[in-house]
């Protein structure tokens, strides 16, 4: 009869009955504590309340009583010989003893629960780490693609450059050896427009079709520069000789610059420098004014 002291002593604690029937069956009548685990571990199962089936002749997990199997029963009988009864305080003692392994198996439940919080919020945080570190890396790749086609840009702007300053010697070469002039960094006078030739023979320079522009550059520092143009080049050549010659670094930033006519005073636009030399009355020679260009 120790099954029926356990299962009084489980309603006792306050588990329904069916329930309290349920879990000595299921864990094969071994005891209060182990249907109180099954209790605990499966209180929130939806069908934990749902009646077990019983074998015929079979009361959790007991052998039939003599009634049952159609034997006298009554005060003196075998069977109520065998029962267990407990006393009061004995009934006390051992409701105490349950209900304090209650109470141990909901801490028990509380801890584990609480462990597996924790795991789950490391997880959670790890995930996070590797997120956030993937993300970092991505932009580290961005940025690297980025820096490698700025400088990929610079250098091709660099060689740009160098092709145009190679341009510029080339031709500098060429007329010095078909005319035999050179490139000049000392100041010199300028020819002055309108003024008479030396020679009785030799016609006015306003009657002579020039093919050649000697222009004189004055610098900001007061020095100056002087190359020979073709009549029909555009002022844009004199303005990139001057950019390329006026003593800055090699490759820095240059500052854009203006150029102005000596006299009378005239600052040409953008829209001069498409033009040609001979068209704006630069030929056979001329005096420009170097400044700074004014941002718009």
């Amino acid at each position: 009869m120790a099954e029926l002291t356990a299962l009084e002593s489980l309603i006792e604690m306050g588990f329904p009955r069916g329930r309290a029937e349920k879990a000595l069956a299921l864990t094969g009548n071994q005891g209060i504590e182990a249907a109180m685990d099954w209790l605990m571990e499966h209180e929130d199962d939806p069908d934990v309340d749902e009646p077990l089936p019983t074998p015929l002749g079979h009361v959790l997990g007991r052998e039939p009583t003599s009634s049952e199997q159609g034997g006298p029963e009554g005060p003196g009988s075998p069977a109520e010989e065998g029962k267990l009864v407990l006393s009061e305080e004995e009934r006390q003692e051992q409701t105490k003893r349950m209900l304090e392994l209650v109470a141990q198996k909901q801490r028990e439940r509380e801890e584990r629960e609480e462990r597996e919080a924790l795991e789950r919020e490391r997880q959670r945080r790890r995930q996070g780490q590797e997120l956030s570190a993937a993300r970092q890396r991505l932009q580290e790749d961005e940025m690297r693609r980025a820096a490698e086609e700025r400088r990929k840009e610079k250098a091709e702007e660099l060689a740009a450059r160098q092709r145009v300053r190679e341009k510029i010697e080339r031709d500098k070469a060429e007329r010095a050896k078909k005319y035999g002039g050179s490139v000049s960094s000392q100041p010199s006078a300028p020819a002055e427009p309108g003024s008479v030739p030396s020679s009785p023979s030799q016609e006015p320079p306003s009657k002579r079709e020039y093919d050649q522009c000697r222009i004189q550059v004055r610098l900001p520092d007061g020095t100056s520069l002087t190359q020979t143009f073709r009549a029909r080049e555009q002022l844009a050549a004199v303005r990139l000789y001057v950019e390329l010659h006026r003593g800055e670094e090699p490759g820095g930033d240059q500052d854009p610059v203006q150029l102005l006519s000596g006299f009378p005073r005239r600052a040409f636009s953008e829209a001069d420098m498409e033009r040609p030399l001979q068209e704006l009355g630069l030929v056979p020679s001329a005096v420009l004014i170097v400044a700074k260009k004014c941002p718009s």
